[in-house]
């Protein structure tokens, strides 16, 4: 699992959140309030879908039992391109985490790694 962190010059005070092995563990994109323009989720090396699940909070998430925000299909074997056109606003904090079974009550982390990307502000 690597985390990282990297601000861009353009758009101003945008940065950008890579995951390589996104799971059932919440991480922290931003702990205070944000706006989300772009996902990336590459979900190749699963042969079964998953499920991004980005949370609205500077608290602590519990997986499984904390209600996610947004939930995100990922198909199987694909890497996913979202954009966000002019952006989605989180009041409190953006998290996320990646499970393989959509809802609030999935909890099993993928098989193999599934990177991520967070574009935000």
């Amino acid at each position: 699992m690597s985390t990282t962190q990297i601000t861009l010059g353009y758009p101003s005070a945008t940065n950008i959140f890579q995951e390589t092995a996104l799971g059932n563990t919440a991480l922290v994109v931003k702990a205070s309030a944000g706006t989300v323009y772009y996902l990336s989720v590459d979900n190749t090396l699963n042969g079964s879908p998953v499920y991004l699940k980005i949370y609205d909070t500077g608290a602590a998430v519990v997986v499984g039992t904390t209600v996610p925000d947004d939930v995100i299909k990922i198909p199987s074997s694909i890497k996913l391109p979202i954009p966000i056109p002019g952006g989605k606003a989180y009041s409190a904090g953006i998290q996320v985490a990646c499970v393989t079974a959509g809802g609030t009550a999935g909890i099993t982390a993928p098989t193999s790694s599934v990177i991520a990307q967070v574009v935000y502000a």
